[in-house]
């Protein structure tokens, strides 16, 4: 079963859910409060909030969790996005787990369409994953018990 086609989000959700992302929690509670709660539950998950990953697989948002993981470098969520025609998206995720040529590919995309909105949620995506892991390899925050 193919999973479904990723909403057509309106230009101004798709910047409250990069501000989200980018930790703006006013407008991740808009979000979460929208027609586009999925968005919201996302920027939560991205920080690796169990509960809130759970929500995006129970209410049918595989494809925003496969975008996650993708980021984390699972390479089988990436194919699974291909495969199911979220091409954006899996762009997305590899551009998130530092693939520069998938960003130049959003970015290619962005000059065609005039829409380069999912490359600077992508980046977004890229800065919060990428803070982790530094955080999460930082000598000073390692427990030695």
């Amino acid at each position: 079963m193919n999973a479904p086609e990723i909403p057509a989000y309106p230009t101004k959700v798709l910047l409250a859910w990069a501000e989200g992302i980018s930790g703006h929690d006013k407008l991740r509670d808009w979000l979460m409060g929208s027609d586009y709660p999925e968005l919201g539950v996302f920027c939560h998950a991205l920080r690796n909030e169990g509960t809130s990953r759970a929500w995006l697989k129970h209410h049918g948002h595989m494809h925003l969790m496969a975008l996650i993981l993708g980021a984390e470098g699972e390479k089988e969520a990436v194919q699974w996005l291909r495969h199911h025609g979220h091409s954006i998206l899996a762009d997305m995720a590899e551009s998130a787990d530092n693939d520069e040529e998938a960003l130049t590919r959003l970015l290619l995309r962005a000059k065609q369409d005039g829409d380069g909105l999912w490359a600077q949620i992508a980046v977004r995506i890229q800065t919060v994953k990428n803070d982790i892991e530094e955080s999460n390899n930082d000598v000073h925050r390692i427990d030695p018990n």
